[in-house]
């Protein structure tokens, strides 16, 4: 029962999340909530995670979040049900793209998921802050967004900084 559960919920996530892999974070914190599969602190471990490893952060939370649910399997089913939607779109997307280019009524919801997928995003981001707090972290990203205003350097660099930090940090907390 837990693994259809566990596809339902993510073939959702993969049919309704518009707008990228992070689309996806409100989706999966209300399974957090609902479900109680994992906590909101996995789920903020989880996007960290995926967001450094390679390959697209959605599939990469849902993989790890499937994972935590239910082992390997849960993995696989999470992982290919994100994925089934966006698989049968895009296929159903290639044989109609002339009708869709065209189309005003398509380009008019697109117009409209626009602001509706940067305003999920946003509440994200804002939950994710809340939820996490500190001050050095704050402090962190009030730096690095100012250097990344005077100095346009590779987002690698941004990263690589703010793990070294974290690392230091963490170390010091051992201590």
């Amino acid at each position: 029962m837990i693994y259809l559960k566990l596809f339902l919920e993510f073939f959702h996530i993969g049919l309704f999340s518009f707008g990228g892999g992070y689309a996806t974070l409100p989706f999966l914190y209300h399974i957090a909530e609902v479900q109680h599969w994992y906590s909101a602190k996995q789920l903020s471990d989880m996007v960290a995670v995926s967001s450094v490893t390679p390959g697209p952060v959605g599939v990469n939370v849902a993989t790890f979040a499937g994972f935590v649910t239910s082992g390997v399997m849960g993995s696989l089913i999470a992982t290919t049900a994100v994925i089934l939607p966006s698989y049968v779109l895009v296929i159903i997307v290639s044989k109609l793209l002339e009708k869709f280019k065209e189309n005003k009524s398509v380009q008019a919801a697109i117009y409209g998921l626009k602001p509706g997928g940067c305003g999920l995003l946003a509440a994200v981001g804002v939950r994710m802050f809340l939820e996490n707090f500190s001050f050095l972290g704050t402090l962190l990203f009030c730096v690095l967004l100012y250097i990344s205003f005077i100095k346009k350097k590779d987002p690698l660099f941004y990263l690589g900084f703010s793990a070294i930090f974290g690392l230091l940090v963490g170390f010091f907390h051992l201590l």
